[in-house]
């Protein structure tokens, strides 16, 4: 199941507020690279979703042009 762009932003943000309360250097660094590949996993979805909405935008443009050229002038 493809998760959207909301849903990894807000891991990303719960893992930069661990990173800033985190008391170990380890943990610290573990939260740090979460929020990164969650950052990572969001800006990824988001490309998607926009690349989607573009074609799908160009799919209805082609469409109406054919209808337009099927329609006999008038």
């Amino acid at each position: 199941m493809s998760q959207g762009f909301e849903f990894y932003e807000a891991r990303a943000n719960e893992a930069a507020a661990e990173a800033r309360v985190a008391v170990l250097d380890n943990v610290r660094d573990r939260a740090l690279r979460s929020e990164a590949t969650w950052r990572s996993l969001a800006d990824q979805a988001r490309a998607v979703a926009q690349e989607r909405i573009r074609v799908e935008h160009e799919k209805a443009v082609r469409r109406a042009e054919e209808a337009l050229e099927a329609c006999p002038p008038q």
